[in-house]
Parts: C-alpha cells; sequence; structure tokens
C-alpha cells in the first residue's frame, strides 16, 4: 500500500514482492511468467493495471495500462473516457475505443446506449462530446459519439471492445466464441 504517485496522480499498480494469492508461474513456463510480469521494471512485479490513490488513502483501479487510447501522445484509459461519457444523465452505458486519425495519430470514438426514453439526436451527440472533453481534456473529446442498444459481451457481462474496433474498423473479428450476444455487433456496424 505505498504509493510514489502524488495524490490522486494514475500510475501503474505493482508490487515489490509475490504474496500468497499470486502465481509463481505459468503454464508455458517460468521464463514467459518472469518477462510478462518482472521484466518492465527491476524487482517490481508488473500486472499491467492503472491505479489512483486518493487523499483519504482509498484506491482505484483505472483499467489494463495495454487499453491505453493514445491521443496526441497523450494517454487515457476507455473506461475513464466511458466514465466522463456516463456522467451525462441521458447515458446509461458507454464502450470506448480507439480509431486511426491522420492528425492525432489515433482519436476517441465513443459508442453509447441512452437510458430509456431518450431520443437519439445530433445535439445530445455533441452534448456528449463536450462533457468528455469537459472532463478529460479537449484532445480526448470523442470524434464520434454513436448510438447503439447493446454492446457484443462476454458471458461475464465484459464488453468486448477489441470486437467493437474490430467491427468499426472493419477488421476480422477472430475468435469470437466468448460472446453472449453476437447479434450486438450488427448494431455497431450499422451506427457508423
Amino acid at each position: 500500500g505505498e504509493s510514489i504517485a502524488d495524490t490522486h496522480e494514475r500510475g501503474y499498480l505493482v508490487a515489490r514482492d509475490s504474496c500468497p494469492s499470486m502465481t509463481k508461474s505459468l503454464w508455458s513456463g517460468d521464463e514467459r511468467y518472469l518477462n510478462e510480469y518482472w521484466s518492465t521494471w527491476d524487482d517490481l512485479w508488473d500486472h499491467g493495471d492503472w491505479a489512483q490513490k486518493d487523499e483519504d488513502g482509498f484506491w482505484f483501479l483505472h483499467g489494463r495500462a495495454d487499453d491505453a487510447l493514445n491521443v496526441a501522445g497523450r494517454k487515457v484509459g476507455p473506461a475513464e473516457v466511458e466514465g466522463a461519457a456516463m456522467d451525462h444523465d441521458a447515458v446509461n452505458q458507454a464502450a470506448a475505443i480507439g480509431a486511426d486519425d491522420d492528425t492525432t495519430g489515433t482519436a476517441v470514438v465513443l459508442y453509447v446506449i441512452m437510458e430509456d426514453g431518450v431520443d437519439e439526436t445530433d445535439d445530445l451527440r455533441e452534448e456528449i462530446r463536450e462533457q468528455v472533453g469537459a472532463e478529460l481534456g479537449k484532445p480526448f473529446r470523442p470524434r464520434e459519439v454513436l448510438f447503439v442498444d447493446e454492446f457484443p459481451k462476454t458471458q461475464s457481462g465484459k464488453i468486448i471492445r477489441r470486437a467493437v474496433e474490430a467491427t468499426y474498423e472493419g477488421e476480422d473479428l477472430g475468435d469470437m466464441s466468448s460472446i453472449e450476444n453476437p447479434a450486438a455487433l450488427e448494431a455497431i456496424e450499422d451506427a457508423r
């Protein structure tokens, strides 16, 4: 529980030593385990998650560092973009992805599911864009906000962001055996 970051600064969640609940190897071998978890920094275990500690000592996880969207040289986690979008009263759920952009390298594209009874309008799209930009900064304001009725999810209810991104980019989806609701991919494609 010791933070070397300033209060409210996001950083990597690491550990100096293993604990009883941590794995000591991988099925594929010790070398892969050491490369995956112990090679980023000397003598620090790195699982690849971002975390933040507040002034009261509470820790908050901000998702996978390797999911980060690098927009104009600044990184943001999809969960942060989604959280900012869901701060808008009309948004029920959100899924943020990165899309190729000639100017910034990557642009934020945001898919949203609206609260029941909310009309999907261009004005609402702009409100959501502004909401995200106001919370996270102008570079992270979504290039597009797309309305959908559902997201592709695993059986445990997690959004399959790689499927959303691949569908948006028109790429091969790869193995989709874990998807609970394949019809959601059509909605993602149709929203473009």
